[in-house]
């Protein structure tokens, strides 16, 4: 028998698939939904597209920027994205920015961040000492934190550092004093270019990827028979294997595994990671949405970020009308409230914000997300590693940002499907 599997049709998944086959091997891949691309997948709502949470693309390479444009093209955004704080629009990041605020925040958060801490970076533990000795207690306080709760669901505290890279903008006094004296058009933020496809929504740079895979849908793994080789579906079907590649978190597939050690089990149990809600509504105006995507940090309004589908790509919403999403995060484990409770107080938060009046509504939905993102405690890279050595003995290849447990932008799940293709290993095995 030569059959290679792949579990999850995400893009991941179908990378892998893809360039398996450019390498004349074959595969199977498995999805639970009823329908492929995973969290790059969308839905449509009377006419209205979203996406499965929200997307832009940045693909450094060239090759995989002509693979995501696809044959209709992509649309091109400078990202200027925004800041609710208090009722003040903030350009970010707010640190660059500070110009709108009241004179005597300005004066807390540079006098603070004059004499911010100052530690040596084989000092600083976590996430909070990061954050206070980058920008000063006030402004860490104030911003991050608040933002490190709604986006985490968890205390600035609690999470190491690996995971910033090039995330968070780190200004000199004399760019925290020009932003805070004068507008600041500039953009600061890490990707001065965010794409995203013409037509189709976000799930359309996967197209030429899935075109020709054996996508066999609303296939649930329940469980993974290693010693026979046999992955058993809860549709009652079963599917023998040579070669098993995976794109399933890491907590879930150890729950599927037999004979697990009690230590690996703990190891899966203890990774961490996010859930949450899309809200997506739709309007009968075309200029409600202002800004292509912004963040909130008053912790009493329940999303973290809120994007425009309309605004990426016209071809998501009807003629004359605009969308936004919201992003809602919560750790897992978290006490979440229901969909409903959570649904009306978002539209109710943000009319107060003056994004919308009531009247303009005419699409609501609201979705949840089992896992969202992955969380960066303490305990990480142990417990990840403890869970992949284990699975690498049972010669399953994990893949993808919940199969590796890393912080992957779509176009580094990509990258990582092709990688799996590429191991020599594998191929020689397969061949």
């Amino acid at each position: 028998m030569n059959k290679t599997i792949i579990l999850g049709a995400g893009i991941a998944g179908l990378s892998a698939a893809y360039h398996l086959k450019e390498k004349g091997i074959s595969s199977i891949v498995y999805e639970q939904g009823k329908d492929w691309g995973g969290l790059c997948g969308n839905f449509t709502v009377d006419g209205f597209r979203f996406d499965r949470f929200v997307h832009l693309s940045f693909a450094p390479d060239e090759y995989t920027q002509k693979m995501f444009a696809g044959t209709h093209g992509m649309h091109e955004h400078i990202p200027y994205p925004t800041n609710y704080y208090h009722g003040y629009w903030i350009k970010h990041p707010a640190q660059n920015n500070l110009h709108p605020l009241p004179t005597e925040e300005k004066i807390k958060i540079i006098n603070d961040f004059v004499h911010r801490p100052q530690m040596e970076v084989s000092q600083i533990k976590n996430y909070e000492q990061w954050l206070r000795c980058q920008y000063g207690n006030y402004f860490a306080e104030h911003f991050p934190f608040a933002y490190t709760r709604k986006y985490w669901g968890v205390e600035p505290h609690e999470l190491e550092t690996k995971w910033v890279g090039i995330r968070m903008s780190s200004p000199d006094l004399s760019e925290v004093l020009r932003g805070a004296f004068e507008a600041q058009d500039k953009c600061f933020y890490y990707a001065k270019v965010m794409k995203y496809p013409k037509s189709g929504g976000f799930k359309s740079i996967l197209n030429t990827i899935a075109q020709g895979a054996d996508i066999r849908l609303e296939h649930q793994v329940c469980r993974i028979d290693t010693h026979e080789k046999r992955v058993y579906f809860s549709n009652g079907t079963s599917s023998e294997y040579s070669h098993l590649i995976s794109s399933l978190p890491l907590p879930e597939i150890i729950k599927m595994l037999p004979d697990v050690p009690s230590a690996v089990k703990q190891a899966a149990a203890d990774l961490r990671y996010t859930c949450g809600y899309e809200v997506s509504l739709g309007f009968k105006r075309p200029d409600i949405a202002k800004h292509l995507w912004f963040y909130i940090y008053d912790e009493d309004i329940p999303p973290a970020r809120v994007y425009s589908p309309s605004l990426k790509s016209a071809d998501n919403a009807p003629a004359g009308c605009s969308s936004l999403q919201a992003e809602i995060f919560f750790a897992n484990g978290s006490n979440i409230p229901s969909p409903q409770q959570m649904l009306d107080t978002t539209i109710d938060k943000l009319i107060n914000m003056g994004i919308f009046k009531a009247e303009d509504l005419i699409v609501k939905d609201i979705r949840f997300e089992n896992f969202a993102n992955i969380i960066f405690d303490q305990n990480i890279y142990h417990n990840r590693k403890i869970v992949l050595d284990y699975l690498h003995q049972q010669h399953i290849y994990s893949i993808g940002r919940f199969g590796k447990w890393e912080y992957f932008w779509t176009f580094q799940a990509f990258a990582d499907g092709k990688n799996i293709a590429e191991q020599q290993e594998l191929i020689e095995h397969a061949t």
